[in-house]
């Protein structure tokens, strides 16, 4: 069969047409997919927040990420970190819980671990107490436990020194510990994105790692009289049961600091990890925290 120019044209014309469509459809479909790989970033409530990948360090959201805050009780991320720095630490070597510490929970109406006085505790033990329900007993007996001087007054001002010569030798310039546990005498603060450092170094250390995933734990303590008894505690760190892949790592809260939470979990072998600082509530915390961790995930 034989076809003029006029049908060349045409069959020519025809081709353009459904090259040109075929490209609009194509066109769509990377759009779409762009769109998709490029999530909008989320709005929180909480004042400031940070995430990172934990392993590149790479920023994956911010919020006021610098701006100095309170932190109340993800101070004691530091406080674990400074024991743990410990050189020839022994986990298993055991401290007695004095009246002091049981007395400043009740002087300052702090979260407690419920340590008994006369108790023989292990560190170990002591830094599940400090990290799970929060234990400012449990950061009391480690800050005069780690801490060097004649008086329990030196040793605790000598922890919270090390505490800081921690936060310095990471190059952290936003952050700055007067307390072992938080509860701050007028210049503790840090900044989310320094927290989320502060936590990623911590998370090197497999003693933390294990520590902080922990749910609930029930330890066996040996009482003042050469008995025993069993302490049960609980993570304050509801998310750890609500998040997929979620392996850490402290919830902090207070008058000054509202609601906070450093916070990392892992997915298809990446692990990111992130802050939030001064959100309205615990639910508002999580809520923030699950935002932004998704985003980060999807980034």
């Amino acid at each position: 069969m034989k076809i003029g120019i006029k049908g060349i044209n045409r069959v020519s014309a025809t081709a353009t047409v459904a090259l040109t469509a075929g490209a609009v459809i194509a066109g769509s479909v990377f759009a779409s997919t762009a769109q998709a790989a490029t999530p909008p970033t989320p709005t929180i409530t909480a004042k400031g927040g940070y995430v990172m990948n934990n392993g590149t360090a790479k920023t994956l959201f911010t919020k006021a990420a610098d701006t100095r805050r309170s932190t109340g009780s993800t101070t004691k991320i530091m406080t674990a970190k400074v024991v743990l720095a410990q050189k020839n630490l022994n986990l298993d070597s055991k401290v007695t819980i004095q009246k002091a510490y049981s007395d400043y929970i009740v002087s300052k109406g702090a979260s407690s671990a419920h340590l008994i006085v006369g108790d023989k505790v292990t560190v170990r033990q002591l830094l599940y107490g400090l990290m799970l329900p929060s234990g400012c007993d449990a950061a009391y007996a480690l800050a005069d436990k780690f801490g060097s001087g004649t008086t329990r007054a030196a040793r605790v001002k000598s922890f919270i020194g090390k505490m800081n010569a921690q936060a310095k030798s990471l190059g952290l310039t936003n952050t700055h510990f007067d307390s072992f546990d938080g509860i701050g005498n007028g210049s503790n603060y840090s900044t989310p994105r320094d927290l989320t450092k502060i936590a990623s170094s911590a998370m090197k250390n497999s003693t933390f790692r294990t520590v902080v995933k922990t749910k609930s734990t029930k330890q066996k303590v040996t009482t003042k009289s050469g008995g025993y008894r069993y302490m049960s505690w609980s993570n304050t760190n509801a998310m750890l049961s609500s998040y997929s892949g979620a392996i850490g790592v402290k919830t902090g809260s207070g008058p000054t600091a509202k609601y906070c939470l450093v916070f990392a979990a892992t997915r298809n072998g990446k692990t990111v990890i992130g802050t939030v600082l001064a959100s309205t509530s615990a639910t508002t915390r999580s809520a923030d925290m699950k935002k932004i961790m998704d985003y980060s995930f999807k980034k």
